[in-house]
């Protein structure tokens, strides 16, 4: 099933026609998103050993793009990935998200934000609608049987989505 998963994943970001640096950036978030929704889904952690690499081969791979002249923007994508983390944490305050999501946001909110700030807003949003609908078609399926939803693998997935429409 992993296997699958990341073939998916993979196909769809080649489909998204990106190249270069910006595309590795792509590729890694979804190398590391795939690990991480799935360790999410299992265990409801998303640990520190996948989430630093994340959030650090993106924007090391997005420096890279910047420096090649590829289109988008560093310094949006570092302050992107600073209010997303930040917006997060306020949230995991509220008790209604971990702190492993918050550890994840600055490698999703860097790629978004690389583009445009619009771009951030959109797959963070893309995000939690896809949580929403999908957690809500599980409860309704009597398969949700926990209170606690495993919000990662809708990061990314979110992230991803708009980063390879937008790109």
């Amino acid at each position: 099933m992993p296997e699958v998963v990341a073939a998916a994943a993979f196909a769809a970001v080649a489909a998204g026609g990106a190249s270069g640096w910006f595309a590795a950036a792509q590729y890694w978030v979804t190398v590391c998103g795939v690990a991480l929704a799935l360790i999410d889904l299992a265990v409801q952690r998303l640990p520190d050993v996948l989430t630093v690499p994340a959030c650090g081969g993106t924007l090391i791979l997005l420096t890279a793009a910047a420096l090649t002249g590829a289109p988008g923007n560093l310094g949006r994508a570092a302050a992107a990935a600073g209010v997303l983390t930040a917006a997060f944490l306020l949230i995991a305050f509220s008790g209604a998200m971990g702190l492993g999501d918050v550890k994840l946001a600055p490698a999703c909110g860097a790629l978004l934000g690389c583009h445009s700030w619009t771009g951030l807003f959109w797959g963070t949003a893309a995000g939690f609608v896809i949580g929403a609908v999908v957690e809500t078609a599980r409860m309704t399926a009597g398969y949700a049987h926990r209170t606690h939803v495993s919000f990662g693998p809708y990061m990314v997935t979110g992230a991803l989505a708009v980063s390879i429409a937008t790109a």
